[in-house]
């Protein structure tokens, strides 16, 4: 009986000492002797690796040693840091680090030269580095629900950025680089701290879809009625008292929108002054009318 104890004893400690170091749950569960190659999926435009809702509070290693990734969701995790290795990944198209506890974003982001989208949405930046414009190739990028009060101003070379939302963050004013982006055809600036629109919005020629609500801006720019590729204007939830005349030369907008999602101008809860209100409730057809006769006569 002695010897087969002595065995039994033998045998635990041998499987004890083949565990060695305890993985992370989640990086146990993924890799589980396999390649970390074997996570990538490889579709027909792009490959890509996907470690959404993983818990992790660090990136994993085998990551930097994956150059071929081309599409990278690391959201809705507990990332603190996104290292330097980051730029290794310089095939991406496609990063979504959005939902974290990111403070800040590697300079490394700006070697990630093909990067068209990028989501750092609900994260607690305060900033973003000025070398993310070095990735002129980004077309969409989302910002929102940050703590960020600037932009670097050489966002200006963000020359191929379509899709900007930055909602949800600490801006007093839309930083003057915005302006510079003439390809936009959404911003999205909403429940942010601005009390005015400046008159360079103009500048904006494509723009399609601009949002602002919930802001604490008391009027809107003559120069903003220039924009007739506008088919949405959202200034909901404002301090807005009074329109601009020309407003009528934005005819994309079609209708007075009540429902979030819908086309058209957005201009509910701000306290216009009489007889806007009425003029408004009878739908926005009327409401051009009326700026425009008012227009005339002035």
């Amino acid at each position: 009986m002695g010897t087969e104890h002595s065995k039994n004893e033998q045998r635990s400690s041998m499987v004890f000492l083949r565990k060695g170091p305890k993985l992370p749950a989640w990086e146990d569960a993924l890799l589980a002797g396999k390649e970390p190659k074997s996570l990538l999926k490889r579709g027909l435009r792009y490959v890509s690796l996907s470690l959404i809702m993983k818990g992790m509070t660090s990136t994993p290693d085998f990551l930097w040693g994956l150059p071929e990734v081309q599409k990278l969701n690391l959201s809705r995790n507990q990332l603190v840091v996104i290292p330097p290795s980051l730029g290794k990944l310089d095939r991406l198209v496609v990063l979504n680090l959005g939902g974290n506890c990111l403070k800040c974003l590697p300079k490394e982001i700006g070697l990630l030269r093909n990067l068209k989208v990028l989501f750092v949405n609900m994260n607690c930046l305060t900033e973003v580095p000025a070398e993310l414009s070095l990735c002129r190739k980004l077309e969409v990028l989302s910002l929102s629900h940050n703590r960020i009060s600037q932009l670097p101003l050489s966002f200006t070379d963000l020359t191929s950025l379509r899709k900007l939302n930055l909602s949800n963050n600490h801006f007093v004013q839309i930083p003057l680089c915005i302006f510079a982006l003439r390809n936009l055809d959404f911003l999205h600036l909403g429940s942010n701290r601005l009390e005015s629109i400046a008159e360079s919005v103009q500048y904006l020629v494509n723009l399609q879809i601009f949002i602002v609500e919930n802001n604490n801006i008391r009027s809107l720019p003559r120069s903003l009625c220039f924009i007739t590729t506008l088919e949405l204007l959202n200034v909901d939830y404002n301090a807005i008292q009074t329109l601009p005349d020309d407003l009528f030369l934005l005819q994309r907008l079609q209708r007075i929108a009540w429902n979030p999602m819908d086309k058209g101008l957005h201009i509910a809860h701000n306290p216009l002054s009489r007889p806007l209100p009425e003029v408004i409730e009878a739908g926005l057809d009327v409401l051009f009318n009326y700026l425009r006769e008012k227009k005339e006569h002035n």
